[in-house]
């Protein structure tokens, strides 16, 4: 055989590295979201440090979102946290997709790495494929936290500078990151179906339910049963 067609294993420093390089077109886009929900967070009266604490222990950009939406209008704290849990809910669906990765893996292990899902370090893990590495995970998930943890922050220091974030555009910088990462997924028209239920979903029930977070979850399961009718077919089983 060969030696040009040999495959050097890369090292967790490489696989590191790369999750780094990979996590930066996101994190351009997340550091002005972050400045948006943190300047926004100062006008409804929250600290630096609470804003530091929650997307230190939370850290989900739209579940933040409805947090501080929901505490400027003053609602109950148990309220806000069930409101998080609601948002959040469509993470079990991202995480069954990442099970097979995770065969063998202890819990503690599988757990530590998870508090770093969000939906673009989930999309960058599916879109490496088979080999993904926790090493590459890590890269890219710590990457994305540390600059969502510092804009955050920086923009509840700075939102009372701020009179209208949404006319700096600023609350379009992660659609524009959400769809590049949709295009990266894209397979042909067997894609479609599972992005059309989802946005159909989403869409009637906001608006049914304005204001709330209803319409998260249910374009994640629409466009997650659309998939599953889809593969239906082609899941093989060996003996």
């Amino acid at each position: 055989m060969s030696t040009d067609t040999l495959t050097i294993p890369a090292s967790p420093r490489q696989e590191f590295a790369l999750g780094v390089v990979h996590a930066l077109p996101v994190v351009a886009g997340a550091v002005p979201f972050g400045f948006l929900l943190g300047s926004l967070a100062a006008k409804a009266g929250l600290s630096p440090l609470d804003m530091g604490l929650m997307s230190g222990l939370v850290f989900a950009g739209s579940s933040q979102f409805v947090a501080v939406e929901l505490w400027g209008k003053g609602t109950a704290g148990l309220a806000v946290v069930g409101a998080i849990l609601l948002v959040n809910l469509r993470h079990l669906l991202m995480g069954a997709t990442l099970a097979p990765r995770l065969r063998g893996v202890s819990a503690p292990r599988a757990g530590a790495a998870l508090f770093f899902m969000t939906d673009e370090v989930w999309a960058l893990a599916l879109r490496r494929g088979e080999g993904l590495a926790f090493a590459y995970w890590y890269g890219v998930g710590v990457t994305l936290y540390l600059a969502w943890l510092g804009s955050t922050v920086a923009g509840t220091l700075a939102g009372a500078l701020i009179a209208d974030p949404a006319a700096w555009g600023l609350d379009f910088t992660f659609i524009a990151v959400f769809l590049c990462l949709l295009a990266g997924f894209w397979r042909g028209v067997r894609s479609l179906p599972p992005w059309l239920a989802s946005a159909a979903a989403a869409l009637t029930v906001h608006t049914l339910s304005p204001g709330g977070p209803w319409h998260i979850l249910a374009g994640a399961v629409a466009g997650g049963a659309v998939a599953a009718w889809q593969g239906r077919g082609r899941v093989r089983y060996e003996p």
